[in-house]
Parts: structure tokens; sequence; C-alpha cells
């Protein structure tokens, strides 16, 4: 198969675990994959050719060695030879907050054109990893790749291809767009968009429910800015409220930053209901995870199903591969619907 060109915007944790991960299944076993093979495509024919940051750290290595540069965190899994891919200077705009200010050294290199980058590096799709909040900069990141004539894959939560404009820029260009935020594999949103459809399924009713996340790395840092935290709320909650065909009392959200935790997550999911004759039921769990990893999954499988949209000429968002692989989708389904949508998408048998 042919390989499949990625550029990335923001070279964080995210990033790391993406790049050990496509390294790792170059010889590795399958465990950990939903879809080994997309059409032909595996892991390992992701070929990353350009990638953008702004800390003085990252700028200018190859990016097998930024990935692994402070404030970065998260765990190694593997060695990552050297990949002739310098990492660039983009824009600063709003990509970081008051509080990463205090971590991270912003480059005093020339900014680069983004596009020119993307359009000399080959690049097929650009993977925007930006800190949450980064509105302009998303934006700005989007448009670049407009202008290169490149997919773009929103993992973060800024409306992009979950909005009608933005979506409409990339149908006149004939380019996919996917998105947005990201839902890790086993994460705390898809854990908990399951747990409430399956109370609706089974007769009972939620009235009540929260979902409260603690980290220690640079996103949990981040988003102690309460003014960068609006759509992030609104992905999360509103792909839990959409499992619901009555309005539940919800509250979700990062909660604290626990810088011991590094990369580690952890999530606290609480439902209070009532089944067959109103008596009460109480579900409290916890979830615990390496954040980066787990939504690195799923980027895989977004990754390669964009490349397919691209060869079948499918443009503008892509409806059924965000709604299985993003929380905040142009349409939000419950997860084993927009599984079985997303599947029957890479088996070329719906355009979307």
């Amino acid at each position: 198969m042919a390989e499949i060109r990625v550029a990335i915007a923001g070279v964080g944790n995210c990033a790391s675990a993406i790049v050990q991960g496509v390294h790792y299944y170059t010889s590795s076993d399958e465990a950990g994959l939903a879809y080994p093979d997309i059409s032909g495509y595996k892991p390992k024919d992701i070929k990353f050719v350009a990638a953008f940051d702004i800390s003085e750290d990252k700028v200018g290595k190859d990016l097998s060695e930024a990935i692994f540069a402070r404030p970065n965190n998260t765990v190694k899994i593997c060695d990552v030879p050297k990949m002739g891919v310098e990492v660039k200077k983009g824009p600063v705009l709003d990509g970081i907050g008051k509080y990463l200010k205090k971590v991270v050294r912003v480059s005093k290199e020339k900014e680069v054109d983004v596009a020119r980058e993307l359009e000399d590096s080959g690049a097929e799709i650009l993977v925007n990893y930006l800190p949450v909040g980064s509105t302009k900069a998303t934006e700005f990141y989007a448009n670049e790749a407009l202008k290169a004539n490149v997919a773009f894959i929103n993992a973060i939560p800024v409306f992009i291809a979950s909005n009608k404009t933005w979506a409409s820029k990339f149908e006149k260009k004939e380019l996919p767009v996917a998105g947005d935020d990201v839902m890790s594999q086993v994460g705390a949103t898809v854990v908990h968009k399951t747990l409430v459809r399956m109370f609706v399924d089974r007769g009972a009713k939620v009235d009540e429910t929260y979902q409260l996340n603690i980290g220690g790395d640079t996103d949990f840092l981040n988003m102690l800015e309460e003014s960068r935290l609006k759509d992030k709320r609104e992905s999360k909650t509103s792909a839990v409220r959409a499992m619901s065909p009555y309005e539940v009392p919800t509250r979700i959200g990062p909660s604290d930053y626990v810088p011991f935790l590094e990369n580690d997550k952890i999530c606290y999911i609480w439902l209070k209901g009532r089944y067959f004759g109103g008596v009460p039921v109480t579900l409290d769990l916890k979830l615990h995870v390496v954040d980066a990893f787990d939504s690195a999954g799923v980027m895989v499988d977004a990754i390669r199903g964009t490349k397919l949209a691209l060869e079948r000429n499918i443009h503008g968002s892509l409806k059924s591969l965000s709604a299985y692989c993003f929380k905040h989708p142009p349409v939000q389904m419950p997860y084993q619907e927009a599984k079985s949508r997303f599947e029957e998408f890479i088996q070329g048998k719906r355009e979307d």
C-alpha cells in the first residue's frame, strides 16, 4: 500500500504517543489495535513528514527527539530512530495560555510559511494537536490546510468539522475534514456515554450524572484557565447528553492539576437513577489511563479513514468517522451505531 503522509501541529504528549506507536507497530504484534488493517492500510503505513510547534525545546529538533522534550511526560514505549523531520516554528496566536507560559519557553526562531511547508513535505493530512483553548491557532492551521490542499483532522475541542461554515470551506476545496475533540480508546467520555446509554436502553431513568478528571500533564495545567474550557466542557457534555432522550443534569470537565500524576489521567464517573418501581440505583466508577496513548489508538484509525476519503474523493465533514473517533462530531451517535457506520465506511459500503 501507499504511505499516508501526515503533518502534525503541536508536538505534545499526544504527538509523542502516536509517533512512538506507529514505530512500535512496525515490529510488534497487533495487541491494542481496534483495526490492525483498514482497507489494506496498517499503522506502519503512516509516515510523518512535517511538524510544527512553538517551544524552544522542540523547534529545530528532529521529530524523534522533540517528542521526548520537556514538558512532555508521557511514557516511553520504544526508541524512535531519527526521522529526518525538523520541527518548524508555527505562530503562537492563542496557543499558549497563562499557565503554559510558566513551563513553555517560546522559540525565537522565525515563523515558517505553514502552507508552503505542507506543500513541500508532500503532506496529505494535517493533524491538529494544539492545546485546549487554541481557537485562533486551530483556525489558522485549518486555513493553511485549505491553502495547501491538505485534509484536516482536528483532535482538540475547537469546532471545525462540526462547524457548518468550516465544513463548507473543506467541501468547496474538495477535501475531507474530521473531528472534533478525539474520543479516547478506553476513555472517560466513551465509558460515560456507554453507561448512560446502557441505563436508557435497560429502562432505568438517569436522574443526575457527573464526570470529574484529574491529571498531571500540560493539558491539565493549561485547563486550570477556565476561559479556555468552554468548548471542552461543551464537547464532553454534549457527547454524554446525546445518549439520553430526555435532559439529565450533567457536570463534566477537568477538575484539577496534580503534577506528580504526569500523563496519567484519573476519571471519576457517577450516575444516580431509578429502575423498576422507582427503586434507586447509583453507579460509581474510577478509570485510570495513560492519557496520550489512550487517544493515539483512535487517531491511527482516523488517519487511515481520512486517507480512504482522499482516495475515494469524499469531501467535507466525515460524519461516520467523526462520530466514531471524536466527542463533538457533526452528528452524535451511540457508540455501537457509530462503530457500525464507521466499519461500513472503511469497507466502502457507505460514502459517509
